[in-house]
């Protein structure tokens, strides 16, 4: 499959995708957990003021961007990473708005992250968690080669090392 997706930067007037996908209650269904009843974050143009503020131009210790079709240039969803010290890893986070699913996107946008924390910006370890019903997040993330690092309380750990990533890109 082609990659048609790109690392796209947002500036403050481009808070109206945020907004949207944050508002959108299929994109947001899997955050229903933290936001009852439907996952949608409360106040999006408070929190994309915050992010602009404090996740904008923060690398490596912040990374938020969005994904953007390059063929039309519409934007598809959001990702981001974030340095925990406590853990001594990046979390990270990756949504495609939800009429954009099923074609691929979250795969080419996990690889642009990839690419951009360990090539750009030299993380050291990444780390996502999500509910263990979540199939279609767990098979892009293995496919990326991300490992399981355990299960806390349905909550499916998986990590992927620089080491590990920059090797199997050069044996890919």
């Amino acid at each position: 499959m082609p990659n048609d997706l790109q690392i796209y930067i947002p500036r403050p007037e481009d808070g109206w995708f945020y907004v949207k996908m944050m508002s959108d209650p299929a994109t947001m269904a899997y955050n229903a957990p933290w936001f009852p009843p439907d996952g949608c974050i409360p106040a999006p143009e408070a929190e994309w003021l915050d992010i602009q503020r404090l996740w904008i131009g923060k690398e490596p210790e912040r990374f938020y961007a969005f994904l953007q079709r390059k063929s039309d240039g519409a934007f598809v969803g959001d990702i981001n990473y974030h340095y925990t010290p406590e853990r001594g890893w990046w979390d990270m986070g990756i949504v495609i708005y939800a009429p954009e699913r099923g074609k691929g996107y979250g795969r080419q946008g996990l690889r642009l992250l990839l690419d951009r924390a360990f090539k750009a910006d030299g993380v050291l370890r990444l780390h996502n968690d999500f509910e263990t019903a979540r199939d279609a997040a767990y098979h892009i993330h293995k496919a990326a080669g991300f490992r399981e690092a355990g299960t806390v309380d349905g909550i499916l750990q998986l990590e992927l090392t620089r080491e590990e990533y920059l090797r199997s890109v050069t044996t890919a």
